[in-house]
């Protein structure tokens, strides 16, 4: 398989990063300024961020970070929110009618799904692309990770583990969700994941 490396074009395969985070800030300034840094990645390495298109919380922190470095601001807004959330300025934009249509959309207009320190949302759209994926013949591709800051994500990657200890979870899944305390790291996961997106025969 051919390698995956960065270009000026962004990672090379990979256009669109899905990312899944809140519109609320959280109490500790260390997780805004490592939000912060995903985003500056994201725009120096040629990625567009696709994103929930909130003008509020991490969502507006990380969105901030990608158009200051040169990224495109894809957002996909819910029309049940009120229309003074949704970001002005996106480069592009898509109304869904309901929370499925957004994801289903986000999903489409992505290369590969992040998720972010966050909440019910942010853990529903997770679980919704891991499901997607696993069904893979019907599913989706893309690879799928976390930004493991200061450990948020350890009790999910522990509840996995248990999960496939029990038999719940198999070995082929075991590791379909790969995690990263940096963006270096997890996009190095990620492209090791990439191997194995290809539907089940």
């Amino acid at each position: 398989m051919q390698p995956y490396t960065f270009t000026n074009e962004g990672w090379h395969g990979l256009h669109a990063v899905a990312v899944y985070c809140g519109a609320t800030l959280p109490k500790f300034p260390d997780f805004i300024e490592q939000v912060t840094r995903f985003g500056t990645w994201i725009g120096e390495h040629g990625l567009n961020l696709v994103y929930g298109g909130s003008d509020e919380g991490t969502m507006k922190v990380l969105a901030n970070a990608v158009s200051a470095s040169g990224g495109k601001l894809i957002g996909v807004f819910t029309q049940n929110l009120p229309p003074s959330l949704m970001r002005p300025g996106l480069d592009e934009s898509y109304i869904a009618g309901d929370l499925a249509e957004r994801k289903a959309e986000m999903l489409r207009r992505s290369d590969c799904v992040v998720a972010l320190p966050g909440s019910y949302g942010t853990w529903d759209e997770l679980f919704d692309a891991l499901a997607l994926r696993k069904v893979m013949r019907n599913g989706i591709r893309h690879p799928i990770g976390v930004l493991n800051i200061h450990g948020f994500f350890d009790p999910l990657l522990a509840f996995i583990e248990n999960s496939w200890q029990i038999g719940f979870t198999t070995s082929r899944w075991r590791h379909i969700l790969r995690s990263a305390s940096t963006p270096d790291e997890l996009f190095d996961v990620l492209a090791q994941d990439i191997s194995a997106n290809q539907p089940s025969e």
